[in-house]
Parts: C-alpha cells; sequence; structure tokens
C-alpha cells in the first residue's frame, strides 16, 4: 500500500457520490460473525452486505461485486487495511473497474465514523 492510497480519501473535502466503505466485525458471545457492508458515504445507504463466520474475503467480494453489479462504479473505495480488503483478489476487483483504492492510516479510526454507525 502506497502513500498515496492512504492518503487519498483524505484529500477529498467533503463526501461525495463517489466514495464507498465497507466494514466488518461483530463480536458475539462465542466470538465472532463477520458482516460487510457497502455504504455509499454520500447517501449513507447499504448497498450490499454478507455475513460470515469466516474471515476470508470471499465473502467481501461478493458483495462488492455485486454492488458495482446493482449501483455502478464509484471513484474511490476506502477501506481499513484489513486482511479482506489488501488481499490480491478485492484490489483485483477494484483494479478491473478502475475504482481507485484508498486506505486509511494505521490508527485512524475516525476515517470509519459513519460505516461504523451501521
Amino acid at each position: 500500500m502506497s502513500n498515496a492510497q492512504t492518503a487519498l480519501i483524505q484529500q477529498i473535502p467533503y463526501v461525495s457520490k463517489r466514495q464507498w466503505k465497507p466494514n466488518i466485525n461483530i463480536p458475539m458471545k462465542r466470538g465472532f460473525l463477520y458482516l460487510v457492508a457497502i455504504m455509499d458515504w454520500y447517501s449513507r445507504k447499504v448497498l450490499a452486505w454478507r455475513l460470515s463466520n469466516t474471515m476470508d474475503a470471499d465473502f467481501c467480494i461478493e458483495a462488492l461485486k455485486e454492488a458495482l453489479a446493482k449501483h455502478g462504479t464509484p471513484e474511490i473505495f476506502n477501506t481499513d487495511q484489513g486482511s479482506q480488503f489488501t488481499s490480491g483478489d478485492w484490489i483485483e476487483v477494484l483494479s478491473d473497474a478502475k475504482i481507485k483504492i484508498s486506505m486509511d492510516g494505521k490508527g485512524r479510526w475516525i476515517d470509519n465514523r459513519m460505516i461504523e454507525r451501521l
């Protein structure tokens, strides 16, 4: 990941229809469930989602492909640096769709503020 990728979302001074963001992680009494929700930052609409009991990238990629098929492509897709979002398969889907990839910097919890309110 380059510094350009971590800085991209911070360079845009407003939330626009061009930006999407996912999130994962639901703590349970015994372990975790993993929810990925693809959200449009402008409308705060959930465009696609999946739930899994494993933390692999496949269910995230399924949700991403559904969102792209139903809603077109955003200009920017911002994620945290989780293994699902740094996997080659995830990056390939975004790159093939010519979507700019932006990732939160390490410790930048504030970048997740909108999706965390889901």
